[in-house]
């Protein structure tokens, strides 16, 4: 069996992926169950230039290390926020400041939209999938979902802005979305059914 390492280090967004991917077959591993200490710097201007440059960078580890037969899948992911002209976009793990700090991050979200009512709240999770072949070639895809950020946290799932993102045709937000469900819409999801194809 492949091996399909995700290049993450983020164990919720791991067992998100894995759940997607794993009924295709391959072996799913974190970089922690392959022993990779690596932390990648995210200081690309798009989802889809930090997608590339973690799978790069690990694939490039594995090649040195002797690994074969392997593919290396990386997701870059955020919200984008029309009234604010698409922030917090690519900083949206590090918006607040500390990177990862959800609760930080929401209330500053909520801050910043405090003057915006109606459609002015309308924005969109985007995640842009970097998929690494054993042939070293790599093929990028971008999913979206669009929704409303709500002005309290809604729900206890999911993680990031999800308690604040409602998704419209489920009447819900993601956070409180079933895990099932919400892996059925997200834009991760979205992203990995184009990804799929370079995968079966």
């Amino acid at each position: 069996m492949k091996k399909l390492i995700i290049a993450s280090n983020n164990k919720k967004k791991i067992k998100e992926l894995k759940s997607i991917v794993e009924n295709l077959g391959w072996d799913v591993k974190s970089l922690a169950d392959e022993n990779i200490d690596i932390e990648v710097e995210e200081d690309g201007l798009t989802f889809e230039e930090n997608a590339e440059k973690k799978a790069r960078e690990i694939y490039d580890f594995l090649i040195r290390r002797g690994d074969k037969n392997f593919a290396v899948l990386s997701d870059d992911s955020g919200l984008e926020v029309d009234y604010l002209n698409g922030a917090p976009g690519v900083y949206s793990a590090r918006y607040a400041g500390e990177h990862g700090n959800d609760d930080a991050n929401n209330k500053k979200l909520l801050e910043e939209l405090k003057e915006a009512t109606g459609e002015d709240r309308r924005g969109r999770f985007v995640c842009a999938i970097a998929l690494i072949g054993a042939d070293g070639n790599s093929n990028i895809v971008r999913g979206t979902v669009e929704g409303l950020i709500m002005e309290e946290l809604n729900g206890e799932g999911g993680f990031g802005y999800d308690p604040l993102f409602y998704y419209e045709p489920a009447g819900q937000t993601f956070g409180e979305l079933e895990a099932i469900e919400k892996n059925k819409i997200s834009h991760r999801a979205n992203a990995l059914r184009k990804i799929e194809e370079y995968l079966k």
